[in-house]
């Protein structure tokens, strides 16, 4: 039961995407970042503060390099959503384990076999599926955009790993990052026409910044509670459920190669957990998409 957490933070992540997508009518892409980032950032604190975990830290350095890749990544992720279909825009940053896959298996000198190949070239031939209908159109850019922040959420989950072997706290990890996320989409926003905040736009900032939270609460208990390579799995879900969103709420229609690559993804996903070699990991915190 443990496990089905992770269906709970699949909707809530979904429903996130959702909110990106309604507040890119009100706010920029760099706007929702820091909006979300914020609010993160006092309810992680808040957290802490009743733990009583300190935000005192030795591995400066890998919290930083964890929060810059992983806030480019969030800022494109949010970017494509407000471009490109929900449900495109998620399974390109759902690539992320591909890359987290690849990334593991050179930081620990893991030998590649082939059922692992095979997985990841099978990930990464549903990516081209997945873009060659935007071939003849302008997303094309915004689609290799998606791939970057899949590659740097990738290396933003590889600094996790090497926080939680350090043994780094899960919320003083998702504090330093929110905290970077803050300040630099906060500096981002100088350089850029800052929009008024509407009732409505107050809204769908606090749902933004809910469903990211407690996605991430929800996410943290599946990985504490429930067996490790089912809740990853089951985290793909996330996809079928924005489709859903998407083909419901805006009306949007997917080509027979783009629900392959999905589909590619997804399967590619799943193999890769199950035939990735074990390394000691702490609970994911974040899913910048």
């Amino acid at each position: 039961m443990g496990s089905l957490w992770m269906l709970v933070a699949a909707v809530l992540f979904a429903c996130m995407g959702v909110f990106v997508k309604l507040g890119a009518a009100y706010f920029s892409h760099v706007e929702l970042v820091f909006y979300r980032s914020v609010i993160g950032l006092l309810l992680v604190y808040l957290i802490m503060r009743s733990h009583h975990i300190s935000a005192a830290t030795q591995h400066w350095r890998n919290h930083l390099w964890r929060g810059l890749s992983g806030t480019v990544a969030l800022i494109l992720f949010f970017y494509c959503i407000t471009v490109l279909p929900l449900a495109t825009a998620i399974t390109l940053n759902y690539t992320a384990p591909l890359f987290l896959t690849l990334l593991t298996m050179l930081v620990f000198k893991d030998k590649f076999h082939l059922p692992l190949t095979i997985a990841i070239g099978l990930g990464f031939l549903g990516v081209v599926l997945l873009l060659h209908p935007t071939l003849q159109h302008e997303q094309l850019l915004t689609g290799l955009l998606g791939l970057i922040s899949g590659f740097l959420a990738g290396v933003a989950y590889l600094n996790v790993k090497q926080l939680g072997m350090l043994g780094e706290p899960v919320t003083r990890t998702v504090f330093y990052f929110s905290l970077i996320a803050t300040l630099g989409s906060g500096a981002l926003m100088l350089f850029d026409t800052m929009h008024a905040v509407t009732l409505e736009g107050l809204l769908i900032l606090l749902g933004l910044g809910g469903t990211a939270t407690l996605a991430q609460l929800a996410m943290t208990r599946a990985y504490l509670v429930g067996k490790t390579l089912v809740v990853g799995s089951l985290a793909y879900s996330t996809i079928v459920i924005a489709s859903l969103f998407g083909m419901l709420l805006w009306n949007e229609t997917l080509s027979p190669s783009s629900w392959s690559g999905m589909a590619l993804i997804i399967a590619s996903g799943v193999l890769s957990l199950h035939l990735s070699p074990r390394h000691p990991s702490p609970t994911p915190t974040e899913r910048e998409k």
